[in-house]
C-alpha cells in the first residue's frame, strides 16, 4: 500500500505561483473539498472521482495548492 508523503507529513510542499511568483501553500487533497464528509471517506474510493482517471493505478495523490497573495489555486500531482 502506497502512502502520500504530503498527507502523512514526510515531505513539505514547495511550489511557486504561476500567476504572481509567490510561494504556494498545500491545502490538502482535492477530494477533501468535495463535500462535508469526503475527508473521512476511503481514499481509494475517492480517487475514482478525483479528476485523474489513472490516480489509483499510478498511485497519485492530487493536492490543491493556493497562493496567499493572488488567491490562485492549482492542482498538483504527488507520487505516492
Amino acid at each position: 500500500m502506497e502512502i502520500c508523503p504530503l498527507c502523512n507529513g514526510f515531505e513539505n510542499f514547495s511550489g511557486t505561483c504561476e500567476t504572481c511568483g509567490s510561494t504556494m501553500i498545500d491545502i490538502g487533497k482535492v477530494t477533501d473539498y468535495m463535500d462535508d464528509y469526503s475527508a473521512y471517506m476511503e481514499i481509494n474510493l475517492l480517487k475514482l472521482v478525483d479528476g485523474d482517471v489513472n490516480s489509483v493505478k499510478n498511485h497519485y495523490c492530487l493536492h490543491l495548492t493556493s497562493c496567499p497573495i493572488c488567491r490562485n489555486e492549482q492542482v498538483i500531482t504527488i507520487q505516492e
